[in-house]
């Protein structure tokens, strides 16, 4: 058996429909772990880093906007992610979460459950999660800091780095 890592984003129509219960019920059927997560609002230009592998694709902007969750008002520009590991996790998660298309998912999918084409024809998937080892370490390494993850997953050195600012309780 293989551990692997899988990072899974329950995008912004998926927190607007108070699906995060119920599809964290459902992926607790893989018996993996989650190693991390957080919530965050997508700022441009990780939508686009995340989605690079699409950046030609005549559809490219659309799913950009939906993960910045553009599409609903605040406080729905929301994302939860999280990194899952298991053992064999990367074919057993895509199973449970269905085709990107709703309509040509299997209805027991989460996406299937609960994704959708909206009349203007864009898709809510509702969920997104690596499809395999390569885009799963890529999407981990863009979306979390090793630091914020419980276990090392990937290989990490010590480096200083200049000061920054940051944000401090007062």
């Amino acid at each position: 058996m293989k551990i692997e890592q899988v990072l899974v984003l329950i995008k912004p129509d998926g927190v607007k429909k108070s699906l995060v219960g119920n599809i964290l019920s459902r992926l607790s059927s893989l018996n993996a772990i989650i190693v991390a997560s957080k919530v965050l609002k997508v700022n441009k230009e990780l939508a686009e880093k995340h989605y690079d592998g699409i950046k030609n694709k005549p559809f490219f902007d659309e799913t950009v906007n939906s993960l910045q969750g553009n599409f609903y008002e605040e406080p729905w520009h929301r994302v939860i992610a999280f990194i899952y590991q298991g053992e064999n996790l990367i074919s057993n998660i895509r199973e449970l979460v269905g085709f990107a298309n709703p309509e040509k998912a299997n209805s027991n999918s989460i996406r299937g459950s609960y994704g959708r084409i909206t009349s203007e024809g864009i898709f809510e998937t509702v969920i997104h999660c690596s499809s395999s080892s390569y885009e799963a370490e890529r999407e981990i390494k863009l979306w979390f800091n090793p630091y914020e993850i419980v276990n090392v997953i990937y290989p990490v050195i010590k480096k200083k780095i200049k000061e920054k600012e940051e944000l401090c309780w007062l």
